[in-house]
């Protein structure tokens, strides 16, 4: 069983910062990439940002030089900063994973159940 949870979300004004962090933990032999989601309200769940075990990242236009996400493999810890915040980045955000149970398993995806970041204007 693998479980993934986020923490960092709150209520910021614009033009603020946070930082959202997402911990692994369960017994299971590879995480792949992790990435993070997020959905606002009457909106489908949109990509933010992934980076791969070897720290290769890609991000939504939206946010681009405004987040960075990155990873600590040892922690099993996925992390998103993000700075100059907007209103428009209101939402859930979630935390992805595709882990691999045992070596002889395909990868499968695992979500957190969300942190809301509420920016304020």
């Amino acid at each position: 069983q693998v479980q993934l949870v986020e923490s960092g979300g709150g209520l910021v004004q614009a033009g603020g910062s946070l930082r959202l962090s997402c911990a692994a933990s369960g017994s299971f032999f590879s995480i792949n990439a992790m990435a993070w989601y997020r959905q606002a309200p009457g909106k489908q769940r949109e990509l933010v940002a992934t980076i791969t075990s070897f720290g290769s990242t890609k991000y939504a236009d939206s946010v681009k030089g405004r987040f960075t996400i990155s990873r600590d493999n040892a922690k099993k810890t996925v992390y998103v900063q993000m700075n100059s915040l907007k209103p428009e980045d209101t939402a859930v955000y979630y935390c992805n994973a595709g882990v691999r149970m045992t070596y002889r398993e395909n990868e499968r995806d695992y979500w957190g159940q969300g942190t809301q970041v509420t920016v304020s204007s």
